[in-house]
């Protein structure tokens, strides 16, 4: 049917007022990793859909007859065969082919292989039936009606380059119809060919416009070419017609993310929260592009959801969301969120994210300021679980750098430059201290070594004005 305007449920337009809210921001420039999933992606059509299509058994039966103008002659004989065959269709299919194959002659007309291959096909014999629609062609070079069976025959058996070879052939002898072209779209789409793909399906919907199957196979190639305004464009009127369709809401913020614009992404994904089908990861997504946006809030908010939807689920991800949230300026939503994370798996979590919890905690607590000695005990804990945690070791020294206590913040960051990935930053972070207290001359080899490591124009421009604080102190 036509898509019909249909009326936008309530949680949609709730989820796009709370957005407008927010007030107007510039567009982040959001990196691929917000986008969904692919496997949350819309799936090619589906062929099931179009072999079951009511106009499609109506053309495929329609076949059967002859089109004196561009096909084989038939003789009286050959007509009068036909027409038996006829008779015993659909209801006796088994009792038509016997007679077809007792007739069908080298010599005979091209017309009968082109019978009998229907008449295998439609028992689901598609070799033999491939076998005689090639027979058909063999004996008449510009048989249009069965180069498109050879083509829908290779459809079936994922035979696609065999396929678009018919149906080019039987196109360029003017037989093209909307089933030919949008298998063609299809033949071509799952080769990843998508600008074939595109042109095919376009032909398609403007032969079958109301075909939701060509729709979404010319969605699709838009989308995977980068297209995304027409991606968008097309996908309004799939949304419009389906409003409780998950992918089509997920595939449209996709396009959206493609096209810089999150905050029309963020209306569709909570849309999708709204109509009761968001996922553990569009959730996430929807979160990323609120840190993205500078909106804490909302992006814990997200965060939570997606948390609570699946306890199952690892909690790798939220962990690196609270991360995420803290590096932004949110920190006390990210607290909030590491709560959640503690409450929804406590003592479960794997030693590689308590770790990485602790860490965060401490930095937390180290960024409002903390003197209790509370970050301290986390981060000692973190050590407990792993001697060689050189972001711990790091994250201690400096703690007492800050608390004007050197020696116990050199004794960390020596622990620390044992490790090779900790090693320049240690090193740097010692000679630091030993500046402060002007040991010039014992910092000059550590930023040397830090260099050496890993060449930074920070640390080379810090390394020119310790030698000039050391040549001028003597």
């Amino acid at each position: 049917m036509r898509p019909s305007t249909l009326r936008v449920p309530t949680a949609v337009l709730l989820a796009a007022a709370a957005i407008a809210a927010a007030g107007p921001r510039a567009a982040a420039d959001v990196s691929d990793e917000l986008m969904p999933r692919p496997s949350t992606q819309v799936a090619p059509p589906d062929l099931a859909a179009i072999w079951d299509d009511p106009g499609f058994r109506r053309s495929f039966i329609g076949g059967y007859g002859i089109n004196p103008e561009v096909e084989p002659r038939v003789t009286p004989d050959d007509l009068a065969l036909l027409e038996l065959v006829r008779q015993l269709m659909p209801d006796e299919l088994p009792a038509a082919e016997r007679l077809l194959r007792e007739s069908v002659r080298p010599d005979a007309s091209a017309v009968l292989d082109l019978t009998l291959g229907g008449i295998l096909f439609q028992q689901e014999k598609l070799d033999d039936a491939l076998a005689r629609y090639r027979d058909a062609v063999a004996k008449f070079p510009s048989f249009r009606r069965a180069y498109r069976s050879i083509g829908l025959i290779c459809v079936r058996k994922n035979m696609l380059e065999d396929a678009i070879a018919a149906f080019n052939r039987m196109i360029e002898l003017g037989g093209a119809d909307a089933y030919s072209y949008g298998l063609l779209g299809f033949c071509h789409s799952s080769r990843q060919d998508y600008q074939p793909a595109e042109a095919a399906y376009r032909n398609a919907l403007l032969l079958q416009p109301e075909n939701v199957e060509w729709r979404l196979g010319l969605t699709r190639s838009v989308f995977k070419q980068g297209k995304y305004e027409d991606a968008a464009s097309l996908l309004d009127v799939l949304i419009t017609a389906f409003p409780d369709k998950a992918d089509f809401w997920l595939l449209q913020a996709h396009t959206y993310l493609g096209l810089k614009e999150p905050m029309k992404a963020a209306v569709n994904l909570e849309a999708l929260d709204g109509i009761g089908k968001s996922t553990v990861d569009s959730l996430f997504t929807l979160g990323d592009i609120y840190v993205a946006e500078s909106l804490p809030d909302r992006a814990a908010s997200a965060y939570a959801r997606a948390v609570a939807k699946d306890p199952g689920q690892s909690p790798g991800r939220s962990i690196r969301a609270a991360e995420m949230l803290a590096s932004r300026g949110g920190s006390a939503q990210a607290a909030e969120l590491l709560q959640d994370v503690r409450e929804q798996w406590g003592d479960t979590l794997p030693d590689g994210d308590k770790r990485r919890v602790l860490k965060l905690q401490a930095r937390l607590a180290m960024a409002g300021g903390a003197t209790d000695g509370a970050a301290v005990r986390i981060l000692e804990e973190v050590i407990e679980l792993d001697p060689l945690d050189g972001e711990a070791l790091m994250l201690l020294g400096q703690h007492h750098q800050r608390g004007g206590r050197p020696d116990e913040a050199i004794l960390f960051y020596e622990r620390a430059a044992r490790i090779d990935a900790f090693a320049a930053n240690a090193k740097v972070r010692i000679a630091q201290v030993y500046v402060s207290q002007e040991r010039f001359s014992d910092a000059l080899p550590l930023l040397r070594d830090a260099q050496a490591v890993r060449p930074r124009e920070d640390v080379a421009r810090y390394l020119e004005q310790v030698e000039r604080a050391s040549k001028a102190k003597r």
